[in-house]
C-alpha cells in the first residue's frame, strides 16, 4: 500500500529545539461586508448577531465608538469597524447589524459590538489557505489582520479581534480625544 505523506517545516520552540508543524483542521469564520469588502471573525470569538437599533451615544468617546446598547441588562459598547480602520462609516441599512464578539484584555472578558453592513456566512477555511497579512495595500493596520483567507478564488481579510477590538487602544484613543476637545476650549 502506497501513502504519501506531506513534509511540513520545522518549528522552532522557545528551547531551539524544533518539533514538527502540525496540520490543523479547518477554523470556522463568520463572513461579514464592510463597504463592499469581505471580512472574517473567527466563529469562537462570536456571541450571537442581533438587528441594528438605536444606540445611546457616549460623550468623550473615540470616533470608532458609535455608543452603547442595552443588551439583556448589560451595557455593550458598539463599535464602527470603518472607523476603527479609519475609513469613513457606511450608511445603516436593512442588512446592516452588529455582531457581538467576547474578546479578553488584561485577564478579563470584554463583550463589545461590532456594526457591520451585512453578515454573510460561517465558512470552513482551511489553514493551507490562510495566507500571512500583506506587508502593504490593505488600507488598515497589519496588525488587526490574522491572514488572508482564500475562499472560491477570492481574499477574506481575517481579523486579530484581540488588536481591532483591543481595549487599551481604545482608552488611548479615548484620552487623546478628551485632550484635544479640552485644547479647544
Amino acid at each position: 500500500m502506497n501513502t504519501m505523506v506531506q513534509t511540513r517545516p520545522h518549528l522552532p520552540t522557545a528551547a531551539g529545539t524544533a518539533v514538527p508543524a502540525v496540520r490543523t483542521e479547518p477554523t470556522q469564520y463568520l463572513t461579514f461586508q464592510l463597504a463592499g469588502e469581505a471580512f472574517a471573525i473567527g466563529i469562537l470569538s462570536i456571541k450571537e448577531i442581533i438587528e441594528y437599533h438605536t444606540l445611546t451615544e457616549v460623550p468623550m468617546m473615540p470616533a470608532c465608538v458609535r455608543g452603547v446598547i442595552n443588551l439583556r441588562g448589560a451595557v455593550v459598547p458598539v463599535m464602527d469597524l470603518l472607523a476603527r480602520f479609519g475609513r469613513p462609516t457606511s450608511d445603516v441599512t436593512k442588512r446592516t447589524c452588529i455582531v457581538i464578539v467576547e474578546v479578553e484584555s488584561a485577564g478579563e472578558r470584554q463583550v463589545i459590538g461590532v456594526v457591520v453592513d451585512a453578515v454573510n456566512e460561517v465558512l470552513d477555511i482551511d489553514a493551507a489557505d490562510i495566507e500571512p497579512p500583506p506587508t502593504f495595500g490593505a488600507n488598515i493596520r497589519t496588525d488587526f489582520i490574522q491572514g488572508m483567507g482564500k475562499v472560491k478564488g477570492r481574499f477574506v481579510i481575517l481579523l486579530n479581534v484581540h488588536q481591532v477590538l483591543s481595549i487599551d487602544d481604545l482608552q488611548a484613543a479615548s484620552a487623546v480625544a478628551a485632550k484635544d476637545t479640552l485644547s479647544l476650549n
